[in-house]
This record gives structure tokens, C-alpha cells and sequence, in this order.
């Protein structure tokens, strides 16, 4: 059976948890910070956990994650 091939660009945006979650960093908090509260932003470097429905497509596209 051949390997399949990973999308490099998803590997590098999803990680897997122990516990087998798929986890990804959160998006809006790269520029135009400034107007962003010290909340909002101190909540933003958190990981998030990706949805159920969305970790099936994720799985397809990092097959070894």
C-alpha cells in the first residue's frame, strides 16, 4: 500500500493533545492590535480545540498527525 501524502501546510497549523483533540492556534491576533483589548488578546494565545466536525477533514488532510 503506498503512503499518502500530508499537506504541509495544515501539519504545521494542527497539533494532537494526549488525550487525542486536535488543537490549533487562534486566529485574529496577528496584526491591528492595538485597538484589541488586553483580554481579548491575553485570551488569543490560548490554543483552541478544534470542533468534532471539522476534525474528521483535518485527519484527511494529516493522515499521521
Amino acid at each position: 500500500m503506498p503512503k499518502l501524502k500530508t499537506n504541509r501546510g495544515a501539519a504545521k497549523r494542527f497539533k494532537k493533545t494526549g488525550t487525542g483533540k486536535v488543537k490549533a492556534k487562534r486566529a485574529f491576533a496577528r496584526h491591528i492590535l492595538t485597538k484589541k483589548s488586553a483580554n481579548r488578546k491575553r485570551s488569543l494565545r490560548r490554543p483552541k480545540m478544534i470542533s468534532e466536525t471539522n476534525v474528521k477533514g483535518i485527519e484527511k488532510l494529516v493522515p499521521y498527525l
